[in-house]
């Protein structure tokens, strides 16, 4: 039994490790977007390289997040929470001395796989470590620090960029994880070593990567007219059907896909592929549009896109709250047509567009959606299956919307017809904004009709959502297992129907991402 109180100095030690390795992975979901014109101008990049500057971390880390949390069972959560910080740490550093647009891509992958590791093992250590009676307000108070430090990631960044340089958007991660690691070592005790069973679904975990990868490279690469991007796309489903054959017939699969039997859960994540496809294509898009069309420096981009995360720190606990006693159907409704409303209205910005009359109005209606969908979308998650799979869900709901943002980072230029150079040209880069955001409105609104459709009530004493203030724009919040597990009224009726019995302990102790 974890025994650590929170008001103790070892617990302030292990809260601190856990939001700046947490936080690292998150500043670079967002940050990166206000360095990518600078990016594009010292390395003579094209938008295709910007594309992949961006999509390259979000694949590794999507592809590797779920087997992240698995690593950590069965190694120890601190050990490969270290490994990831320090994996990060270099992978940074690569970044920040890349010579060219190939290197710089390269060194982004590698980052992700960073995040893979730290991320979840973030939220593992704390679900290990502290005493029961305190670990809902450490959960809370990581998501709360991690949320500011997405709030503060576009600032930041467009502050360097301006400053010493984009180069220091990575660099920066290197003294953050001097601080992390020694901490980690002295004051945060090792859990979860030798408490996974079973193999390491690595084949999944490489055939669910390389799917997505090959959808990527035939979307980015589609506008070239190359023999290989038809061929790419045929291999990419081929990669698709394999990694269901193999989850399929794995004893021990990483993404079990009988989860998906749950209708709930199955139209939670249509909601979520729609929603964040709309919001990775938007906050990639939006930034290029605030300094090559309306010229603003990247320090006022960043500033700009300000208020959407600064709305769901203050206001998403509140949020759930109300989805508590009205039921999620509604939010997860509106949320998504407010979002597209926002987007639509992101059509007045071009040339010469004020702040105050153009681009707040937009951010503001887009983060009141952001508010209204996340919170719901997280509950309606964890509550749609059994409170042993809550980590489990949550991680692929997680690793859903990372997707979603990596598909649509690669197919929105494509389909507003943007060229290789687009971004040079502000004109043209305007006009296909425009359809972009277009797009992206339309994905909301199937988004939102999705949720009318197929989203039922919670059942009473269902899980709820231990992350009540949340900042991040890629993905929604990671949740675990509590070490006393409840189950909802549908989830005892599938445990005594199927005859499983009653959760493990240990994963119920543990809180993994991962089977």
């Amino acid at each position: 039994m974890p025994d650590v109180r929170l008001a103790s100095p070892q617990g302030k030690w292990i809260l601190l490790t856990t939001v700046l390795g947490s936080s690292m992975a998150m500043l670079d979901s967002t940050v990166v977007n206000v360095a990518l014109p600078r990016i594009g101008r010292d390395l003579d990049a094209d938008l295709p390289a910007l594309q992949w500057t961006v999509n390259a971390y979000m694949l590794t880390l999507a592809g590797l997040i779920l087997l992240g949390g698995s690593l950590g069972d069965r190694y120890g959560r601190r050990r490969v929470f270290v490994v990831g910080v320090v994996w990060f740490a270099v992978a940074s550093l690569l970044c920040g001395i890349a010579p060219n647009a190939g290197v710089l891509i390269a060194a982004r992958a590698l980052q992700g796989v960073g995040g893979a590791l730290l991320t979840p093992g973030s939220l593992a250590l704390i679900q290990a470590s502290f005493h029961p009676d305190d670990r809902g307000r450490a959960v809370g108070l990581w998501s709360g620090f991690g949320g500011i430090g997405a709030a503060v990631g576009p600032f930041l960044g467009g502050w360097l960029v301006d400053g010493p340089g984009w180069r220091w958007v990575f660099l920066l991660n290197v003294p953050l994880a001097l601080l992390c690691v020694p901490v980690a070592v002295r004051h945060v005790p090792e859990s979860g070593g030798g408490a996974g069973h079973g193999r390491f679904d690595m084949l999944g975990a490489a055939l669910g990567a390389l799917s997505l990868a090959l959808v990527t490279y035939a979307l980015i690469e589609a506008q070239e007219g190359s023999v290989l991007v038809p061929l790419t796309a045929v291999a990419a489903v081929a990669a698709g059907i394999a990694f269901v054959y193999v989850e399929r017939r794995r004893p021990d699969p990483m993404m079990p896909l009988d989860i998906f039997s749950s209708r709930q859960f199955t139209a939670v994540n249509l909601v979520t592929l729609c929603v964040y496809a709309a919001f990775g294509g938007f906050f990639f898009l939006a930034v290029l549009q605030l300094q090559v069309v309306v010229g603003y420096s990247a320090l006022g981009a960043g500033t700009a896109l300000l208020p959407t995360t600064v709305l769901m720190l203050l206001f998403s606990a509140r949020s759930g709250a109300l989805a508590d006693r009205i039921g999620p159907r509604i939010p997860l409704t509106v949320g998504p047509l407010l979002c597209a409303a926002g987007l639509l209205l992101m059509l007045r910005v071009g040339p010469d567009a004020s702040y105050a009359v153009d681009v707040l109005p937009a951010l503001l209606v887009l983060g009141l959606g952001m508010v209204t969908l996340v919170a719901p979308l997280t509950a309606t998650v964890l509550a749609s299956v059994d409170s042993a799979r809550a980590g489990l869900a949550s991680g692929i709901n997680n690793a859903a919307a990372r997707a979603a943002g990596l598909v649509a980072v690669a197919a929105l230029p494509l389909l507003a017809g943007m060229g290789e150079e687009a971004y040079r040209a502000p004109g043209a880069f305007d006009e296909a904004f425009g359809r972009a955001m277009a797009i992206c409105a339309g994905l909301l609104v199937v988004g939102a009709g999705v949720a009318l459709a197929t989203v039922r009530p919670l059942p009473p004493n269902c899980r709820k959502p231990e992350c009540l203030h949340h900042g991040s724009i890629t993905a929604p919040p990671l949740e675990g297992v509590r070490s006393k597990p409840r189950l909802s009224v549908e989830s005892v009726e599938s445990v005594e129907g199927d005859g499983l019995g009653e959760p493990d302990e240990e994963e119920g102790r543990t809180g993994r991402l991962g089977r």
